[in-house]
């Protein structure tokens, strides 16, 4: 393939027409092999920084072809046929377009643009712009630029380039970079009077008030697009800059020139980095052109009215604030808008502008809403924060993202909010309240079965329609005789409920007069995400419930109608106390991820599902305390002296009652006198088979065995299929290393007739849940006759095994004296005592009926004496 048929069909390719937008079919013909490139329509004030060869071949006219929107015509020029470029022989052509048709077209495009609804489409954008405000790249003292926070800002928006995207920076810090030179000149040119002087009366504040912005912007151009060449170069990415002033977007030529500079830059994969031109000022005529239009005040309204013009999909205006505020953030009650429309802006309240940049908050949110009503998505973040560019184009909650979709859709800290308030109003309920809640929605999961099932049966279709594996399915799927089960785990939460918030698990007498004891209370708010399985929403709002905790839910999509029906039954339970906000199910398209950065709202987090979702969240979750398993590779170990029977039957539940389930049986260990009696190992290895049940040989059984199952790839895999291990030991003890390196601290059995073995097995293995001669599948939370569980922890810290009520609460201690004072112990007038009392509720009965059984007493007293009196 010729240089010119490879050049040609690089260019249609990266103008091909995107999702979003029309354009006119490229055309692109070729005529010869020898050309030359001319890039028409550059303004004079273009130029490529270093040795860019192309940039510097640049030819102006006056008619720019607007590449992206516009037919492209190639033709060969005869006059300028030279083959002169950096580097070696590189053919170029002539590029020439009708401009006038292509402004026309864009406006005519533009006026049927419209911007992205949600976050999650983002991922889609193509053409964005980046705004760099000053606050981002300059240092704090307004000389010299930040070069950390510089490179990561580059190093993100190569990456996008290098992906495909078009991307453009809309840059400040020349003034800056100016200042930076301007004053270490200035200073050695003071050295003499430095010299014979003692007081130096410029240094400091003195000598800045001498560099003059336009003078500093002049000085720090050059330098700053030297940076920036230097550090995209690092990336493969070639650079062009741009200066603009007020006349080139308010003469129709001009702005049809710059559109098609950009376009054309473009096109040849480089990166324009735009900067207005403040060493120079426009005349005052030009105001009045302003008024009809967005004015050129700043690089915020600069990057608006530029990504408008060259219909970018959107723009990311960087400051040093999280984003928009309700208020200025460092007033108390101020709240950071994760979606704004343009009909919130009432309820904005602006505080000060950066003191090294040119536009304040108010300035980005009227260039951001210019944008938006032309079809450009704008998202204002904070430039501070560690990958935020690719964040964003990934979908990311980060900064304020713009739309004019106004959703009726409470944002995730509100509902947080929500479900504190509705915590403490749990907690004010008596017992019996809360247990009636908590019957109530027990009661709804059998009355409204029919319902649940109807909604449960959309969630199995979908899942049909999708290919969700069999597991996942499994776990999706309602029943009647589930929902059953269901309520009576909820009953019995509902009796356990009475005695849970405030219990006394320590009472001590202090000294006299001085007692100290310590209760349960909510642990707060709970942030649970599961997958696939509806019937652990009802389970985790009774415990919620019965805890006095605020709970948000987080629910995977497949299981989205079930999750809303019974959701619905929960609010309504609630309803009758006057606590619905208390539990939420998020409907929102946040990520996990941006959900775990609410370290403020959420008090801990529990996932539920596969291994990879429980892994994930552990990874992500850097401030909110997780709780739950990363996998649940359970172990069932046969020992020599085990009964035959019993084995098969502990092995089969093990493995085959519900294979998905976290506590199913991954890995059979054998003791090598079971595997050697041919009858033993046949019985336990035919009852798997008839079950359907995949095996895998470990490598010392497979030694063993000519033809058998296939090798294992790894002891550390939670199948949760018809799929396990097998693998032969050498004794009890290797029985019990084997599961400390390949386990995962879930829950392991011994199945055995000899008890001393049997006990050995029990303190030795160092997991959850240790069980002698019962199946695996005995951990669970409603099995142990906790009512239900949230999951299962195998953590060492707060709560382990199977966790329901107690793993929800915390505790907090109270003191009840009379004017005791610390420093009467500390001079000694009193002693402490330090008597531990007994921790029943009719010890507390006796201590308020003899105190207020004293005061009554004293009253009466006090009431005769003054009638005797009388």
């Amino acid at each position: 393939m010729s240089v010119s048929k490879f050049l040609s069909g690089h260019l249609a390719r990266r103008l091909l027409p995107k999702k979003r937008s029309s354009m006119p079919t490229t055309e692109i013909t070729q005529r010869g092999s020898n050309s030359s490139l001319t890039l028409h329509g550059v303004p004079s004030k273009i130029s490529g920084p270093g040795q860019m060869g192309l940039a510097q071949q640049m030819k102006t006219t006056t008619s720019g072809p607007l590449i992206t929107r516009a037919a492209l015509h190639t033709t060969r020029n005869d006059q300028n046929a030279k083959n002169k470029n950096v580097g070696g022989s590189f053919p170029v052509f002539s590029v020439h377009s009708d401009a006038q048709h292509a402004y026309q077209s864009y406006n005519s495009s533009n006026r049927s643009r419209s911007a992205y609804k949600h976050r999650d489409q983002l991922k889609y954008t193509r053409r964005i712009v980046v705004k760099l405000g000053s606050a981002v790249i300059t240092r704090a003292d307004g000389c010299g630029l930040a070069l950390g926070r510089l490179a990561s800002i580059v190093e993100q928006v190569a990456e996008l380039q290098n992906e495909g995207k078009d991307m453009m920076i809309v840059t400040s810090g020349a003034v800056a970079f100016g200042k930076q030179k301007m004053q270490q000149e200035l200073l050695m040119s003071l050295s003499m009077r430095e010299t014979l002087s003692h007081k130096d009366p410029l240094k400091g504040e003195e000598v800045k008030s001498l560099l003059a912005s336009r003078a500093s912007a002049a000085v720090g151009q050059s330098g700053l697009m030297s940076l920036y060449e230097a550090m995209f170069a690092q990336y493969g990415v070639k650079v062009a800059q741009i200066l603009i002033t007020k006349p080139d977007f308010y003469s129709d030529e001009t702005r049809k020139n710059l559109i098609s500079t950009i376009n054309e830059l473009l096109a040849l994969n480089i990166l324009p980095i735009i900067n207005t031109n403040d060493a120079v000022s426009p005349p005052p005529e030009l105001e009045l052109e302003a008024s009809r239009n967005l004015d050129i005040k700043d690089n915020d309204s600069l990057a608006s009215r530029l990504a408008s013009e060259i219909e970018s999909d959107l723009i990311i205006l960087m400051t040093n604030v999280d984003g928009i505020f309700t208020k200025p953030p460092s007033e108390y009650g101020a709240r950071l808008i994760d979606t704004f429309s343009p009909a919130m802006l009432n309820e904005l309240e602006f505080g000060e502008k950066s003191s090294v940049g040119t536009g304040g908050m108010d300035s980005k949110v009227k260039a951001a809403n210019y944008a938006l009503a032309r079809g450009t998505n704008v998202v204002i973040c904070n430039g501070l924060t560690s990958g935020a560019i690719k964040g964003i184009v990934s979908g990311r909650k980060i900064g304020t993202f713009f739309t004019t979709e106004c959703e009726n859709q409470v944002e995730v800290e509100a509902l947080a909010k929500n479900a504190e308030k509705g915590s403490r109003t749990l907690q004010t309920l008596s017992p019996s309240e809360r247990s009636s809640v908590i019957n109530k929605l027990a009661d709804l999961l059998v009355s409204r079965q029919s319902d649940i099932l109807e909604a449960n049966r959309l969630d199995l279709e979908e899942a049909h329609n999708s290919q969700l594996s069999a597991a996942m399915t499994s776990r999706l799927s309602l029943s009647p005789s589930k929902l059953k089960n269901l309520s009576d785990g909820l009953k019995q939460i509902a009796i356990d409920s009475r005695s849970t918030l405030g219990r006394v698990m320590q009472r001590t007498k202090i000294a006299e007069n001085v007692i100290l004891k310590k209760i349960t209370v909510p642990i707060g708010v709970l942030l649970v995400i599961f997958e696939s399985r509806p019937d652990c929403l009802p389970q985790v709002a009774a415990l919620a419930m019965a805890t006095g905790n605020g709970l948000l839910l987080k629910g995977g999509k497949e299981a989205s109608h079930s999750n809303k029906a019974l959701m619905g039954l929960v609010s309504e339970a609630l309803s009758i106390v006057g606590a619905q906000g208390a539990i939420s199910l998020i409907n929102t398209r946040d990520q996990i991820s941006d959900l775990l950065q609410l370290d403020q709202e959420i008090d801990l987090v529990i996932p539920r599902g596969s291994s990879e979702l429980v892994k994930t969240i552990q990874e992500q979750s850097q401030n909110i305390p997780v709780l739950g398993h990363a996998e649940g590779i359970c172990h069932v170990y046969v020992d020599k002296a085990a009964d035959i029977e019993k084995a098969v039957k502990i092995v089969k539940d093990s493995k085959c009652d519900y294979p998905a389930a976290c506590n199913a049986m991954e890995t059979l260990l054998l003791h090598r006198d079971i595997y050697s009696n041919v009858h033993h190992f046949d019985a336990i290895c035919q009852e798997l088979k008839k079950e359907g049940v995949q095996i895998y040989a470990g490598p010392k059984l497979s030694k063993h065995l000519t033809f058998g199952p296939p090798l294992a790839k790894s002891f550390k895999v939670e199948y949760g299929d018809l799929e396990c291990t097998v693998e032969i030991v050498e004794n009890m003890e290797e029985a019990i290393d084997h599961i400390h390196t390949f386990g995962s601290s879930h829950t392991d059995v011994i199945i055995t007739e000899d008890k001393v073995s049997a006990k050995t097995f029990l303190d030795a293995v160092d997991s959850a849940c240790v069980f002698h001669n019962a199946s695996s599948r005995f951990a669970d939370g409603f099995r142990f006759g906790l009512g239900a569980e949230v999951g299962i922890s195998t953590a060492r810290i707060h709560a382990r095994g199977p966790v329901g009520m107690e793993g929800l609460l915390t505790s907090k201690w109270i003191i009840e004296a009379d004017a005791a004072i610390a420093s009467e112990f500390t001079s000694g007038l009193k002693t402490y005592i330090h008597e531990a009392l007994p921790l029943d509720e009719s010890f507390d009965q006796k201590i308020v009926h003899l105190e207020y059984g004293n005061d009554a007493q004293q009253a009466n007293s006090d009431d005769e004496g003054t009638a005797f009196s009388r």
